[in-house]
């Protein structure tokens, strides 16, 4: 099954990225013990620009540990030691992109979650590995991680099973709404199901919009 490696939360604070200050959370560190799943986020995590990140879709946001050691190869020189590094809440292991479909519900320790959306990197991830290349990097690794909505409040710590308990109602993987996106994938009947599942943001719009375009 399933389970959290580590929990990781980071709060606002202001970093000098390109001769211009920026407030970012995206610097987050592994805690210790048992915590709480609120509404929008986990105990001790705050967004630092909620346009576009938290509320109440990407309230939580999971990276599958099984990327780290690939990033590891892309990314010499930078220490990945220490999970938390690509901003994320959650470090699971046995969680994967290809694997977790828009809509599936997972009971993560005591709480329930819903996937949502993959993640549209923005440019303070450059900001957390001082690198102007790491969004075009992390979009092409198609290695987005996850994002989920809060379903039932509860709390979380590392060792936590992750169990899913209920399946999205198109089968439409987080994988599937990536490789529609960049247009690798054409299929229409993969088209139609998506349009059709829960998917959150403005993935459904952009995927129609690149779509008619080609």
């Amino acid at each position: 099954m399933p389970s959290v490696l580590s929990v990781n939360v980071g709060t606002p604070q202001q970093v000098r990225w390109l001769a211009t200050e920026v407030l970012t959370s995206i610097f987050k560190l592994p805690v210790e013990g048992r915590r709480a799943v609120r509404p929008h986020n986990i105990e001790g995590d705050r967004q630092s620009d909620l346009t576009v990140h938290g509320g109440p879709n990407k309230a939580v946001y999971c990276y599958p540990s099984e990327h780290y050691a690939w990033w590891r190869e892309q990314l010499p020189g930078h220490d990945l030691s220490v999970y938390g590094a690509f901003g994320e809440n959650l470090t699971t292991e046995g969680l994967l992109e290809t694997d977790v479909r828009i809509g599936d519900r997972f009971r993560v320790g005591t709480a329930v979650l819903q996937v949502t959306q993959p993640r549209m990197p923005c440019f303070k991830l450059g900001v957390r590995f001082n690198l102007g290349s790491m969004v075009k990097l992390f979009w092409k690794s198609g290695r987005s991680g996850i994002y989920f909505s809060i379903v039932e409040e509860g709390d979380v710590a590392a060792g936590d099973p992750v169990e899913r308990i209920a399946s999205g109602p198109e089968a439409v993987t987080i994988a599937d709404v990536v490789r529609l996106y960049r247009g690798d994938e054409t299929s229409s009947e993969l088209f139609e199901r998506a349009m059709r599942a829960p998917l959150s943001g403005s993935w459904k719009e952009e995927i129609r919009e690149r779509r008619n375009v080609e």
